[in-house]
């Protein structure tokens, strides 16, 4: 007789395992776009899947081992055919949905991992199987998260960048599994309800992005150096309101890395790209540029210039000129107005400015303790010199903010007197307006910051911090729906640092008592504060959504044990007592301490 316990041993016998590279994909929102258009929809798969999955599987060697109406399992021997034939899936879909409405659009998840799979037959199964669709769950709309042990196999050997999004606990799964992403959009995201267009649109007016020059001095030193430069002609450009810059935040994001121009371009949403590269020896710099036309990758432009290092602004001022004039749709010199700055008196001032610049920007407590430093001798050798003093505001606002100063109070008085120091030096230096606003927000005097704020808007209305500002400021005086759209523009600005402004757009939609989405912006922030928490219990308890609401009054007083509500708003400058009145409310009702 055969036994139930030999056929078992036997079905187990004909199994076979082996290491597989699996790519589980999935169709976003698949029920929604079945319920607006079933016929429709079926017939897309259908389409895509004979003209662009399928045969993509096959040119990289994959084999469809699974699939359940709206995803597909798929088994590769090699983990650089499966990210290479993922990549190129989501890269064929994009082109795909060009020029298909935001609402029918059919957007991918995909996961990728390795491991050890159970052959079955036609079918796999296993704990490599489990991770992939989980990795597919947590993904990007239009875009790939992969495993950590994929991305040893891959790093290197492609084209594309992945971030690293630290380790996830993920369902059924004993143990963290770190993850890499990559996406078209860094910025898409879905939900059920309409999924997000996978790039931003094309302004009105010419629109550009300045990558980070390159280095080629052979000297780590110099890289201040390049970076500084870059910024200072993204802040250049900045200045004319005819143009829309794309932010350093956003740019800089390709620091170092092997970069697609066309990619680029559809990222950031811009028709041209700058690339350059500075070598500096001595008492001389090199200086080359080109621009470029993201699109076609046309080489509209490209210079070279040699100077003694004396003339670097002649130098700057030449190739913001000259870019300016190579765009397509330029304008008339007569309609330009450049507001100058005032210039250092000794190289070395600019120098460490430049340093602070990018210490400033790393943001750790040594960082900011090495720009405070670099700004403090750029003073001692320009004492006149408006843009340290400036940066020097800057940085020790940092300080304070992020915990870092021994002597809070003090910094802050320091902060103060630099912003001053700055405006007495140069009226028209945008740093020291922007930061005195800030001080005249945080001190409810909001006249007076909206003087300071409109005179640096009119300096570099291209900046985002400058419309953040706007939108906060608007926030503040009560005229959220403004404050909506300023904070929206800031994001746009900055495409790639969007979620930095989270905060900002939040309030301005609990202010206009649009909770759902003021919801929805705060949960964008990467790691919320207490002040977030206790903003979103308000927002949940103003929508009768108890149960979250408590979540994050519990978060609120894990983060600060002795938060008070009255202590909360006291930190607030509402102009109207009507908005502060609300904000108190919901924050009553979601039972926060008084």
């Amino acid at each position: 007789l055969i036994t139930l316990k030999t056929i078992s041993s036997m079905v187990f016998m004909d199994r076979q395992r082996r290491l597989s590279a699996i790519v589980s994909a999935d169709v976003v929102a698949y029920s929604r776009l079945l319920g607006a258009d079933e016929a429709g929809t079926l017939a897309a798969m259908r389409t895509h899947r004979i003209e662009l999955w399928d045969p993509l599987i096959q040119q990289y060697g994959g084999r469809v081992v699974g699939t359940a109406g709206d995803s597909l399992l798929i088994e590769y021997a090699s983990a650089v055919a499966a990210v290479e034939s993922s990549v190129a899936i989501q890269r064929g879909m994009f082109d795909r949905n060009v020029d298909v409405p935001d609402e029918r659009r059919m957007l991918l998840r995909i996961g990728v991992n390795i491991g050890e799979v159970v052959i079955d037959g036609e079918d796999i199964f296993g704990d490599g199987v489990n991770v992939a669709a989980r990795l597919q769950a947590i993904s990007d709309s239009g875009g790939i998260a992969i495993s950590g042990n994929i991305y040893e196999q891959v790093s290197g050997k492609l084209d594309v960048t992945f971030s690293d999004d630290g380790a996830h606990e993920v369902k059924n799964i004993d143990r963290p599994v770190s993850v890499w992403r990559w996406s078209l959009d860094k910025r898409t995201t879905v939900d059920n309800a309409v999924p997000v267009s996978q790039t931003p649109s094309l302004p009105d007016k010419p629109s550009i992005a300045v990558l980070p020059f390159a280095n080629m001095s052979g000297d780590a030193e110099q890289e201040f150096f390049a970076d500084g430069i870059t910024e200072d002609i993204i802040t250049e450009l900045a200045r004319y309101p005819s143009l829309f810059v794309i932010a350093r935040n956003s740019t800089f994001t390709y620091k170092g890395k092997p970069v697609r121009i066309q990619e680029v371009g559809r990222e950031l949403g811009v028709l041209y790209l700058v690339e350059g590269s500075i070598r500096k020896a001595g008492n001389r710099v090199r200086v080359t540029v080109q621009l470029i036309e993201a699109e076609t990758e046309n080489h509209i432009w490209a210079e070279r210039y040699d100077r003694e290092l004396t003339d670097i602004f002649e130098i700057q001022d030449e190739l913001t000129r000259a870019i300016v004039g190579a765009l397509p749709a330029r304008l008339e010199a007569a309609n330009i107005e450049r507001i100058k700055r005032k210039l250092p008196q000794d190289m070395a001032a600019y120098d460490y400015v430049l340093r602070s610049k990018v210490l400033h920007h790393i943001g750790t407590k040594e960082a900011n303790e090495e720009a405070l430093d670099a700004l403090n001798k750029a003073i001692a050798v320009d004492p006149n010199y408006a843009q340290a003093y400036a940066w020097k505001a800057c940085t020790l606002r940092q300080s304070v903010l992020r915990g870092y100063a021994e002597a809070p109070e003090e910094a802050g008085e320091q902060r103060v007197a630099n912003a001053q120091k700055a405006l007495a030096l140069d009226e028209n230096d945008m740093e020291c307006l922007r930061i005195l606003c800030e001080i005249n927000m945080e001190q409810r005097e909001l006249a007076q910051a909206e003087v300071y704020h409109n005179r640096a808007f009119a300096i570099n209305p291209n900046d985002p911090r400058m419309a953040a500002q706007r939108g906060e400021l608007m926030t503040w005086m009560g005229r959220h729906a403004e404050g909506i759209v300023w904070v929206e523009t800031a994001m746009r600005l900055d495409p790639l640092g969007a979620t930095s402004f989270s905060h900002l757009l939040g309030r301005a939609l609990l202010g206009e008592r649009r909770y759902a989405e003021a919801l929805n912006s705060y949960m964008q922030i990467g790691v919320p504060c207490y002040q977030h928490h206790a903003d979103m219990a308000a927002c949940h308890a103003q929508m009768e959504n108890t149960s979250n609401s408590g979540r994050d009054v519990a978060e609120t007083l894990r983060l600060k044990p002795d938060f008070s509500i009255e202590s909360y708003m006291s930190s607030l400058p509402y102009e109207k007592p009507a908005d502060r009145d609300r904000h108190r409310e919901g924050m009553n009702k979601a039972g926060l301490p008084a």
